[in-house]
């Protein structure tokens, strides 16, 4: 299969996933960029920022249309993490690929069980700021350090401890992976590796479109199925980034 079909379909499931999730596209461009189009490690997680921030903004203007945009918890959010996703995207280019990969997959996973769980109580019915403030440091670290967009746990987050209905954790995820996806990928500016742009841009833009029909199908799912399926995902990639460090 030629290069520019494997950058089209797996951009067109990474914005598929953007769209109906809120979350896992980074989480899913990274491993693809390395495994089927041969990038780098660090050439990938430079070009997944770049590819997760246009879809991610896209989505989100879908999601604030329908109004499941929590607009000031998510703008808290990710104003919080900010300067942590700028410092740790500029540490994480002097540690090997092999801690980085690692990391990643282990963090995927605690997500994945996390979503799994069931709730023991009811959501919350006023979010404080400070619980805002420290998962927002908190995230924008992580995204900085493996060099994703970080959905896959802004949804849990928003969730979990923030209290909000799935649908809307979905809408608001995209708002904070946008802003914190810029100041990671701001810190990586000339340390990205080769950036090969004749894959990087169509691999964009079948995320783009691919986000728009992942809109469509969050509209159709109930938000307890969605979680699941997030919860799966991350689960599956997880599993085969880490076989790959021990092997």
């Amino acid at each position: 299969m030629s290069t520019l079909i494997l950058a089209l379909v797996a951009g067109a499931v990474i914005g598929l996933a953007l769209g109906a999730l809120g979350g896992g596209g980074s989480v899913l461009a990274v491993p693809a960029l390395i495994y089927l189009l041969d990038f780098s490690p660090a050439s990938a997680t430079t070009a997944s920022l770049i590819i997760v921030t246009a879809t991610s903004a896209t989505a989100l203007y879908a999601h604030a249309r329908d109004g499941n945009v929590a607009w000031k918890t998510g703008a808290l959010f990710a104003a919080a993490g900010i300067v942590p996703a700028f410092l740790a995207g500029a540490a994480a280019g002097h540690l090997p690929a092999a801690v980085l990969t690692g990391a990643f997959s282990v963090v995927a996973a605690l997500a994945a069980l996390r979503m799994l769980r069931p709730a023991t109580s009811e959501p919350p019915e006023r979010v404080r700021p400070v619980k805002v403030v420290g998962a927002g440091v908190g995230l924008g670290a992580v995204t900085g350090f493996l060099g994703v967009g970080g959905g896959f746990l802004a949804v849990p987050a928003l969730v979990g401890v923030l209290g909000l209905r799935m649908k809307q954790a979905v809408g608001t995820s995209l708002l904070v992976i946008t802003v914190n996806s810029l100041a990671a990928l701001t810190a990586r500016t000339g340390t990205g590796g080769d950036l090969r742009w004749e894959v990087i841009a169509p691999f964009t833009g079948a995320a783009i479109l691919g986000a728009w029909d992942g809109k469509r199908l969050a509209s159709k799912i109930t938000g307890h199925t969605l979680q699941r399926i997030f919860a799966f995902v991350l689960l599956a990639v997880a599993a085969v980034m880490l076989i790959d460090v021990v092997i």
